[in-house]
């Protein structure tokens, strides 16, 4: 064995990647992929109740909190060199057509306020969908036998499309009013981006980024968000708007309608079942930045894996993360990002 690896160490033919890896320093100077806090968006549930953050239950470490209490949540984020937030909205009314979603005095309304006016360099991005302000838990208005937007040719309960961009318009220019940064399209709704931007546009809100949801999946590994924004459908699903799972070619064909509407970010949703639609999408579209959703039931199995001590929490959740910007994503909204951005500065 000796002389084999005398031998081989004399040819000159011979190639060790190993020495590259024979140090930590070694090892850092080398790194291809970077992670750090500033690729995060931190994702916030707010409520409109008084003095609350309650932990939610399938999602140990993340918490719903109330207006009051987002300030000081808002300074720690920044200050953990966390450049922005992604707020979704429980509202305390539903109806069917949402109309919460859309106040002027509304729980996200009025949380973008209090952040922007507490921690004014934080970016500020906001979801524009139903989902959590409909009585029916769908993300806009549906096909029922005598509601004015009814039609007899679609199956009763089907999402209707152009009905819900005018509500989606609605809902992304009274963001933009109460000072959001950007507003984030999340239902899948054909035509959601070029609704959206023609009304801030028409509201002098040009200047407003529209980060869509380009490429959301109807995925299973949704389940743990829905608890944390009391957004579950009451029937059915939501499979004739979000896209097949088994589909990759037809979310290049999303991503570019798109972009032609006007989308200034484009998002992949779920991000770990889906690195290979992050790096088709890095691929075809080169000048737009990427972000990817490292969502709730991602985020959960780490949990529970590492509460029953079967792999290393910070190991596995830096691992994911890195495997989501080696695919091409430049931002990672994610539920780790707090914890992540402390093991990066060597905190925790």
């Amino acid at each position: 064995m000796g002389n084999e690896i005398g031998n081989a160490a004399e040819s000159p033919q011979t190639v060790r990647p190993r020495r590259l890896r024979a140090t930590a320093a070694i090892r850092d100077m080398v790194r291809e992929t970077r992670l750090a806090p500033d690729q995060f968006i931190y994702p916030l549930f707010v409520t409109e109740d008084r003095d609350r953050r309650n932990e939610v239950r399938s999602m140990p470490g993340v918490y719903q909190f109330s207006i009051d209490r987002l300030g000081q949540e808002a300074r720690e984020i920044s200050a953990l060199g966390i450049p922005a937030v992604i707020l979704f909205g429980i509202p305390a009314r539903k109806d069917p057509a949402g109309s919460e979603s859309y106040n002027e005095n509304g729980v996200i309304q009025r949380a973008v306020r209090e952040i922007k006016n507490m921690v004014p360099e934080l970016v500020v991005i906001t979801d524009v969908c139903l989902c959590e302000y409909t009585d029916h838990g769908h993300c806009g208005i549906l096909n029922l036998p005598g509601s004015p937007d009814a039609n007899p040719n679609l199956p009763e309960g089907y999402l209707l499309n152009d009905p819900t961009l005018s509500l989606l318009a609605r809902i992304a220019t009274s963001h933009a009013r109460a000072g959001a940064d950007m507003v984030a399209p999340s239902g899948m709704i054909d035509g959601m981006v070029a609704a959206i931007r023609r009304a801030l546009d028409a509201e002098g809100y040009q200047m407003v980024p529209v980060m869509s949801y380009a490429v959301k999946y109807a995925s299973a590994f949704y389940g743990p968000f829905r608890d944390a924004a009391e957004g579950a459908p009451k029937f059915g699903d939501r499979r004739t708007h979000q896209m097949d799972p088994a589909n990759a070619r037809e979310a290049i064909r999303e991503a570019d309608l798109d972009v032609k509407e006007g989308a200034d970010f484009l998002m992949v949703k779920p991000a770990l079942s889906y690195l290979d639609i992050v790096q088709r999408l890095r691929s075809a579209f080169p000048e737009l930045p990427l972000a990817a959703y490292n969502v709730s039931g991602e985020y959960s199995m780490l949990k529970a894996a590492a509460a029953n001590g079967w792999i290393d929490e910070r190991q596995a959740a830096l691992e994911v993360l890195t495997s989501i910007r080696r695919a091409g994503a430049d931002l990672i909204i994610t539920y780790h990002a707090k914890a992540a951005a402390q093991w990066l500065s060597g905190d925790i």
